[in-house]
């Protein structure tokens, strides 16, 4: 059977590679993007079960990639939990209608029980 896979949005590298580390340990497979303009076709290619979105990454951003996301029938399934420092993230969540949300710095624990709550 195939590993589920997570894909993980966000430009700060050490972010990634702590949260690949974690999931890797769930035995997930883990995809780490650290732009976000490419969504569509990232989804296409790497077909995740979950996405976690930062709000702050470079170019277009994390709320217009859920946009467009959201906007095509192939992806808009797919649950995404976006994951920020921003203390507005709980309204930034409802905004963007994301699945749920992880406030940075995040606990290891809570990490793994989101990422086990909304994976298809």
């Amino acid at each position: 059977m195939d590993k589920k896979c997570v894909l993980i949005y966000d430009d700060d590298v050490e972010i990634l590679n702590v949260c690949k580390a974690i999931l890797q340990t769930e035995d997930y497979r883990v995809e780490a993007l650290s732009t976000c303009e490419n969504i569509i076709a990232d989804i296409k290619k790497l077909n995740p079960q979950v996405i976690l979105m930062d709000i702050w990454i470079p170019k277009i951003g994390g709320e217009a990639a859920i946009k467009m996301m959201h906007e095509n029938e192939a992806t808009r399934h797919i649950p995404v939990i976006i994951f920020s420092a921003n203390s507005n993230i709980e309204n930034i969540g409802e905004r963007v209608s994301a699945s749920g949300f992880l406030r940075k710095p995040f606990d290891i624990r809570t990490f793994r029980q989101t990422i086990r709550n909304h994976i298809l």
